[in-house]
């Protein structure tokens, strides 16, 4: 069984704002995301049901037009299907987990968190 350590794991630039750090098990994506104080992740949606949980800072989510506030030691379930944005009100750190893995991650098709 593979064993993890997020602090010797490389990060990925996505964005001068955005990195990440991802784990891809045979049916799910863990990421460690660090965004920046006014980090934008502009609105997408995937086949995949998330979970982002914030560990630090504060996240507001654009969902399908609806505002939400996520800050640390909150967490926030988004369905399969539904637009959403981001924008890092502060420095923040997010766990996101993602059903199914993310396989656009794993062949290299981020490219809408890099604009």
């Amino acid at each position: 069984m593979p064993h993890y350590d997020w602090n010797k794991m490389p990060s990925e630039p996505m964005s001068p704002l955005v990195s990440r750090k991802a784990i891809h098990a045979e049916v799910l994506t863990v990421a460690r995301v660090q965004l920046a104080q006014g980090a934008v992740l502009p609105p997408h949606s995937h086949v995949h049901e998330q979970v982002a949980v914030v560990e630090r800072g504060a996240i507001r989510f654009n969902l399908d037009g609806q505002e939400v506030l996520v800050r640390a030691g909150q967490a926030l379930a988004i369905p399969s299907g539904v637009p959403h944005g981001v924008e890092a009100l502060e420095d923040s750190e997010v766990i996101d987990i993602f059903s199914p893995r993310r396989q656009d991650w794993i062949d290299g098709d981020s490219s809408y968190l890099r604009r």
